[in-house]
């Protein structure tokens, strides 16, 4: 019993909407039925008219076209004008770029090789330098060891040798 009440709301919804599909399908029906218009005489003048301002219309079209392939190959022809000078521009910054690199390059090794000569120039100037100042190092010890030993018959001597702390 319950589904059968189901079953008839179902049957009901059904009908309704079928209803509603073939309501919403009439206007589709009555747009197949249009009225016919006659042609008329206005109608072709007009249509004349047209006619003669689209081939007028066709005609500046052409033209227009003409003078766009001529322009286009003007451009064409700068475009590669223009390459050729940025090419050219190209060319000469890279040969300033190639000048830089070596340019800094020498620079950069007459620095290095400066710097290795004035290490090597110090060593040599300084070689005799420490030589004679190890030979008077010497020699000064040497003068010591003989005074110390020329006090030691000599008091007087030995007396002055204190007061200035050699001995």
């Amino acid at each position: 019993m319950y589904f059968r009440r189901i079953f008839q709301h179902v049957k009901l919804i059904i009908y309704i909407g079928l209803l509603f599909l073939s309501l919403l399908s009439l206007p589709a029906l009555a747009q197949e039925k249009e009225i016919v218009v006659p042609y008329t005489l206005a109608d072709r003048d007009r249509a004349i008219l047209t006619e003669a301002k689209i081939s007028t219309v066709e005609a500046k079209l052409i033209a227009i076209e003409t003078r766009l392939s001529t322009v286009e190959t003007r451009l064409s022809a700068l475009e590669a004008r223009m390459e050729v000078k940025f090419e050219s521009q190209q060319r000469q910054l890279d040969d300033l770029k190639t000048l830089f690199y070596w340019g800094f390059g020498i620079l950069i090794t007459l620095f290095l090789f400066m710097l290795g000569y004035m290490i090597w120039d110090r060593r040599t100037a300084m070689k005799p330098a420490l030589e004679q100042a190890s030979k008077a190092m010497e020699n000064n010890r040497n003068f010591l060891t003989v005074l110390r030993d020329y006090s030691k018959k000599h008091p007087d001597l030995a007396e002055i040798l204190r007061t200035h702390g050699i001995l």
